[in-house]
């Protein structure tokens, strides 16, 4: 179970909209609780003063990115859907499949304090003009399930969901849909190809999904972090929204930040968003006894590494985009002095390997070549040229080379080790260019 370590008497309603309800105990802030701690109080505003319209440009207002990693503006996002008289409603779909590696703050959220994700999600549907929403939720996932399976049942009794939503004359209901284990449907287009029932490839765009998503209609996709934060920007305003993160930085909010890796202290803490690297390691502990920081991943394995000097700047969306990496899921990797390079870069390229689909060629081919060269560099077998091989398919599966992101985040990590420690990597060889070794690499073994 994921926990935040700040005490309930630390985070207060007007400071830490995402989790001041929670117990310390980590148990669920169920319905009644919720409803008294003005749960459902946002969906009751926006049906009785709010239109589509103003509560999409309230949220643009905001500056709400989105959390799932892409900073995205969500309100924007939501006034590209197609929407209006005579355009048949569509979906809300929630991203709840985190399977970022070194990500878990979507599961607390949905673990302890599910009505805020559903009252998201009720807000999004009135602003999106939808007809139903989905979550999608990773598989493993079974304490969020469970947690959300009660929640709709509880919303859905005493009218937040269903027919004639609080007697307003207008119906949204949510169903939750677990997935059967892809990385890739974090991509918004697999996600809807999965949850039709079909092959969790990405889509080519345009069409968008806004103008055509699930089963043809107008579809929003959001993380559940983006859509939790809706229910406080209905009841506060924009402004206040966007004066939770002061002059630390231009994105509104406040941001669940995390750390994993050998600290003392692992966790999540919701902190302004625009806080810097160093003040979350502190909360973690610092290092374990004895060791140093050699590296840290800014959000997930797809982003790129960076060095200690980079812990002062603030995490967020456009600070850490200048890096060269990215700040992703905001939950810091930490990697200590006396880790391997090489190892670990050979870890996460067999993960992005593994979860190619398999759609285009430099994914699907390019990722286990990588593999392989890794594995002979971290055995010691590498030969000479490997490295700049490396580099070379870095590039080639970036940007705009293959049909979706998962390849240009696979290669994130990979570019940017050998950028920064090079000379971990060139121990790995051993032979001459050409020059076969003794026990090559079994075909197929990658």
């Amino acid at each position: 179970m994921s926990r935040i370590l700040q005490s309930a008497g630390e985070r207060r309603a007007e400071t830490h909209p995402l989790t001041w309800r929670l117990h310390d105990d980590q148990s669920p802030v169920l319905l009644e609780e919720y409803l008294d701690t003005q749960g459902y109080a946002a969906v009751t505003k926006a049906l009785e003063q709010h239109t589509y319209e103003s509560l999409t440009e309230e949220v643009k207002s905001a500056n709400l990115r989105g959390r799932g990693g892409a900073g995205f503006s969500a309100g924007f996002k939501w006034s590209l859907t197609m929407k209006g008289e005579g355009v048949p409603r569509g979906y809300i779909v929630c991203n709840a499949d985190e399977m970022e590696p070194g990500t878990f703050k979507d599961r607390l959220l949905m673990e302890q304090q599910p009505h805020l994700l559903i009252e998201g999600m009720i807000l999004a549907g009135i602003a999106n003009r939808a007809k139903q929403g989905y979550i999608f939720l990773r598989g493993e996932y079974h304490l969020a399930a469970a947690a959300i399976q009660r929640a709709l049942a509880d919303a859905r009794a005493d009218g937040w969901l269903g027919a004639d939503v609080r007697g307003s004359g207008w119906d949204f209901d949510i169903a939750l849909h677990t997935g059967a284990g892809r990385y890739i449907c974090g991509e918004e287009t697999a996600l809807i190809n999965s949850l039709e029932g079909k092959r969790a490839n990405p889509r080519a765009k345009p069409p968008f999904p806004g103008q055509s998503g699930a089963w043809g209609l107008p579809t929003v996709v959001n993380n559940v972090e983006t859509l939790c934060n809706v229910p406080g920007i209905v009841n506060h305003g924009a402004d206040w929204f966007q004066a939770l993160s002061g002059d630390l930085s231009s994105d509104g909010g406040t941001k669940l930040y995390g750390v994993s890796g050998k600290v003392n202290n692992p966790g999540l803490w919701e902190l302004p968003m625009g806080t810097t690297g160093n003040r979350i390691l502190e909360l973690a502990g610092g290092m374990r006894d004895g060791l140093t920081l050699k590296s840290w991943l800014p959000g997930g394995g797809s982003t790129g590494f960076l060095l200690p000097e980079h812990l002062e700047l603030a995490l967020d969306f456009d600070t850490i985009g200048k890096t060269g990496s990215r700040m992703g899921t905001g939950l810091l990797t930490v990697v200590a002095d006396n880790q391997s390079m090489v190892s670990l870069t050979r870890n996460l390229e067999e993960f992005f390997s593994r979860e190619s689909c398999g759609w285009c060629t430099p994914c699907r081919d390019g990722l286990p070549w990588s593999v392989k060269l890794l594995r002979a560099l971290e055995a010691g077998e590498g030969e000479a040229g490997d490295i700049e091989l490396l580099e070379q398919m870095a590039r080639d599966l970036g940007p705009g080379k293959t049909f979706c992101a998962h390849a240009p985040g696979a290669a994130m990590p990979l570019a940017s080790a050998i950028h920064y420690f090079r000379d971990e990597f060139e121990r790995g060889i051993t032979r001459p260019k050409g020059e076969a070794h003794a026990d090559p690499i079994p075909v197929g073994s990658v």
